[in-house]
């Protein structure tokens, strides 16, 4: 088991050093060094040493690390050797984007079900999935066993949408709605405000331009 205090930003990180040691092997790369990786994801040398430490390094001296044996343990360490199976409330534009990315199926995250309030949108099926009425919901929890709800609707409905599925016995919350969710502490909650992104890009780009840098 790991240490619960390894920091926020050392786990932010790990999805990116999987992301670029499975480019690695796709590209046949054997071994790489710390040096070779931090010039890679512009990370410091020093930094994934210190990153991968808390996990008990993987690493040998005048060798580096072993690109497939590092990728699998990070995905180990990552939860990604599991199956997580995976619901989605709100079948708008977003709801269907989400249930159409194939690559979750890669990473052992499955959509098992896919939940709306619209009754135009009832009956209707994304990659075989079909789309459900909201009341269905309870009944369906009964029968299913779901480990992550995302949330892809109005910010004016998630409060209680979400306080719904925690009582029928979800813990992790990946949430796409415009607002916080204040929910019990055992209940995870992965926020992914996209107008938020975008403003801090703005904010990135206004900077740029008022400096005079280069875009």
């Amino acid at each position: 088991m790991y240490d619960k205090t390894i920091s926020s930003a050392v786990i932010k990180r790990l999805p990116r050093y999987y992301r670029y040691l499975g480019e690695l092997l796709e590209n046949d790369v054997v071994r790489i060094s710390s040096k070779e990786l931090s010039e890679k994801m512009n990370v410091t040398a020093s930094q994934i040493r210190q990153d991968l430490n808390n996990f008990g390094g993987f690493g040998q001296q005048g060798y580096g690390y072993n690109v497939e044996y590092l990728y699998t343990e990070i995905g180990k360490i990552l939860g990604l050797d599991k199956k997580y199976n995976v619901i989605i409330i709100g079948a708008g534009n977003l709801g269907q984007a989400l249930a159409n990315y194939t690559d979750f199926e890669r990473r052992g995250f499955y959509i098992c079900g896919i939940f709306d309030v619209n009754p135009r949108l009832i009956g209707l099926s994304i990659r075989g999935i079909e789309i459900r009425l909201v009341d269905e919901l309870e009944e369906f929890m009964k029968n299913n066993t779901v480990n992550i709800a995302a949330l892809t609707i109005p910010k004016a409905k998630a409060p209680q949408v979400a306080a719904d599925l925690v009582q029928l016995g979800v813990r992790a919350i990946w949430n796409f709605a415009p607002t916080d969710l204040n929910l019990p502490k055992d209940v995870m909650v992965e926020n992914v405000h996209l107008a938020e992104s975008l403003m801090r890009l703005s904010y990135n780009l206004k900077a740029a331009e008022e400096s005079g840098e280069s875009i």
